[in-house]
């Protein structure tokens, strides 16, 4: 890992309340695709709003090292002078992406059409993340990305191959698949489409049209041409709606809470939390709709409710693969039983989240189940105990809002990586109302 201090640990006092208007950092997604169509857009874009955790970073920094000029971040704000479709450089040495998931899958599919190879890694948790998802369909598209023996990185890319579009059906609905191969398609002869078997976010296609990039959609395909340009623009990142979670669920079953939410991010793909928590009971009010820069993006209030168990319906869960460890705490809180399925996916993000998730509730007194792709929850009272993250920056603030509903205190360890994913959480917490030390 490459944070500094791998045994950072959050306690968390029991009792306290969520109150008051804040702004959560911007959306990681959006943020990687802004440097990322940023750089290769004609023009200079600017970025405000802009997620400055490690993952984005990241990204960041691997255009920078293809000859990018990229200034910033200073408070959010980042600007890019793009080099359009054609002018990346061969980078002197591997590009290290650390945790990143998306960076890498992402860049994978736009580097495999450029005139250089390169080389991608990333730090021990990601070099166990499945990569054959993105390496096969490319292949396909006449790419050459090899990994190693198991699908993992690192991964080597040999430049200067021809692309041919492809009609792909993805097997499993994943935004960052998808994301991949319409990247590559910018480059490849004729048309590339993807479709997909359940709705995964669409951030990638809406920047592209932010960009001027015509983009075809039809029902669960989207298809992309070369031939065209991104022009620069300026580009306001919402606030992430999975940094937004935490506080909906803590005001959700914290008695006395009143929060309200800021530019908050709510693509129709990354809204199942809002309904969820609605068909648990959550009073969740909406307002001040808008669109920026090709994303809907209001303000959400929460007051505290009496939250009920649920059979989680399975449509949802795609758009709410992130939000499963603050959800699964609210179930906690709730009356009578959660019921979660179809959700694998859940075992392959930065830790087993269903599995850690479990023991955790069981620590704090939760009758919790793991199943094979899901998890059954009973309601019940929060106790206290120290819970073990696995260094997953979701996990340890889902358990710091546990906190508000304990007994006693909850100590959470190895939290060093919530900084990547949401910089300031400690101090907004506690500003909020949460009496937490980290």
């Amino acid at each position: 890992m490459s944070h500094s201090s791998p045994n950072k640990t959050f306690t968390i006092q029991p009792g306290g309340q969520l109150s008051g208007a804040i702004r959560v950092p911007g959306d990681k997604s959006i943020s990687h695709r802004s440097i990322m169509l940023g750089s290769l857009a004609e023009g200079t874009t600017q970025v405000s709003g802009f997620l400055s955790g490690e993952d984005n970073l990241a990204t960041l920094n691997a255009f920078r090292a293809m000859g990018v000029v990229i200034d910033g971040p200073h408070d959010g704000k980042v600007t890019i002078q793009g080099v359009g479709l054609h002018g990346l450089k061969a980078p002197t040495e591997p590009l290290y992406l650390g945790n990143s998931g998306t960076s890498m899958r992402l860049l994978s599919g736009l580097l495999s059409a450029q005139a250089f190879d390169c080389v991608l890694t990333g730090d021990a948790s990601l070099s166990g993340r499945p990569m054959r998802r993105v390496t096969g369909p490319l292949a396909t598209m006449g790419a050459r990305v090899e990994s190693t023996e198991a699908g993992t990185p690192p991964l080597k890319i040999t430049g200067k191959q021809k692309l041919t579009g492809i009609q792909y059906d993805m097997p499993v609905a994943s935004a960052q698949v998808k994301s991949c191969l319409l990247l590559a398609g910018l480059y490849a002869e004729g048309k590339t489409c993807v479709s997909e078997p359940a709705p995964t976010r669409d951030h990638t296609e809406r920047m592209l049209k932010g960009f001027g990039y015509p983009v075809e959609v039809n029902g669960a395909t989207a298809c992309v041409q070369p031939g065209g340009k991104l022009s620069a623009c300026k580009i306001d990142v919402p606030a992430d709606i999975s940094s937004a979670t935490f506080f909906m669920v803590g005001a959700a079953i914290a008695p006395g809470s009143d929060i309200t939410l800021q530019h908050v991010g709510i693509n129709p793909t990354r809204i199942g939390v809002i309904n969820i928590l609605r068909l648990m009971g959550a009073d969740l009010e909406i307002s001040n709709e808008r669109d920026i820069g090709g994303e809907p993006v209001a303000d959400i209030r929460v007051r505290a409710s009496k939250l009920k168990g649920i059979r989680i319906p399975e449509d949802q869960v795609p758009l709410a693969i992130d939000e499963f460890p603050a959800l699964f705490v609210a179930a906690a809180c709730a009356e009578g039983e959660t019921v979660l399925t179809g959700a694998k996916e859940l075992r392959v993000k930065e830790s087993d989240r269903i599995q850690v998730m479990a023991d955790g509730l069981v620590t704090l007194g939760i009758d919790a189940n793991a199943t094979e792709d899901g998890i059954i929850i009973q309601g019940g009272a929060l106790g206290s105990g120290t819970v073990d993250s696995h260094g997953d920056h979701r996990i340890a603030m889902s358990f710091s809002m546990a906190g508000l509903r304990a007994a006693g205190p909850v100590v959470i360890t190895d939290c060093a990586n919530v900084e990547t994913s949401f910089p300031g959480f400690v101090e907004l917490a506690a500003r909020a109302g949460l009496s937490i030390r980290g």
